[in-house]
């Protein structure tokens, strides 16, 4: 309910140049393909000043050359890699408006076959990257007046899906990671929120899945597709810019439908008797 009797009701905001981020400093973690390349272009063609980070250094000076970007590589799981990241941020741009991170693994395989190695793996990729982006760079948003965060967790994190014990978990508490520390940061006028895709027609999952198992999972997405990288892109540019100002600690499902569905089996049912008259 809003309480502000002294807000315009009759101003018009300018909607299109609320999506503008011209000159803002923007970090990228997992610029380098799909989603996070998307990103990329998404963030330069709003105007935003963009630091393109991948651990490939390839990937990175690539997407970096043809955006206008600066290329940096880094382990995102390491404090020392992160601090560099956003102090070379700082370096270029003055400094950090916001931070987009698509950063992440899936461990898919049962649950008893994962050992100690692996199930820290999953977990140090997926949650501890976002706690040190969101503590060192955090800092220095609060330093500087306030900033943005927009995380890639996943429908996984919300649903049960065979086999993704390990992936499952680290993205639900990514979920709640978001949730918490959007609560805890707001009052530096610093917003986190996130997006949760289903499934997405990325590089790494194209090179795995077939064309007739994408076809079986377009026939359980209501909207009759998977979605590709740009899409999932339009909602980390929308979570970044002012358009979404008032939005923080939330978890913004882009599945096409997937998630709302209850999983039932397939049932039969018997022609209704005609009543008799």
């Amino acid at each position: 309910m809003n309480t502000d009797t002294n807000q315009n009701h009759d101003h018009t905001p300018d909607y299109l140049s609320l999506l503008r981020l011209d000159g803002r400093g923007i970090v990228v973690l997992g610029a380098g393909q799909g989603i996070g390349e998307q990103t990329v272009r998404a963030l330069a063609q709003a105007g935003a000043r963009v630091l393109c980070v991948d651990r490939d250094e390839d990937l990175a000076r690539s997407i970096a050359d043809k955006t206008g970007g600066i290329p940096c590589t880094a382990d995102a799981t390491s404090r020392s890699d992160m601090q560099r990241v956003f102090d070379t941020a700082r370096r270029h741009f003055g400094r950090i408006h916001g931070v987009v991170d698509i950063i992440g693994i899936a461990g898919v395989k049962p649950l008893a076959e994962f050992d100690d190695e692996a199930w820290n793996l999953q977990f140090d990729v997926v949650v501890r990257h976002a706690f040190l982006a969101v503590q060192i760079a955090g800092e220095m948003m609060k330093a500087d007046g306030g900033g943005t965060f927009a995380f890639v967790g996943s429908l996984a994190g919300e649903r049960v899906v065979p086999n993704e014990v390990a992936y499952a978990a680290s993205k639900a508490a990514l979920h709640h990671f978001v949730r918490s520390a959007g609560v805890e940061y707001g009052r530096h006028n610093i917003r986190i929120n996130a997006v949760s895709p289903g499934f997405v027609r990325t590089p790494r999952l194209n090179q795995r899945l077939d064309e007739a198992t994408w076809a079986n999972v377009g026939n359980a997405i209501p909207l009759g597709r998977a979605a590709t990288p740009a899409e999932i892109a339009g909602h980390l540019l929308f979570l970044t810019s002012d358009l979404s100002a008032h939005m923080t600690g939330e978890i913004v499902n882009v599945d096409g439908g997937l998630g709302v569905m209850a999983a039932v089996p397939k049932i039969t049912f018997a022609p209704s008797a005609t009543p008799t008259p």
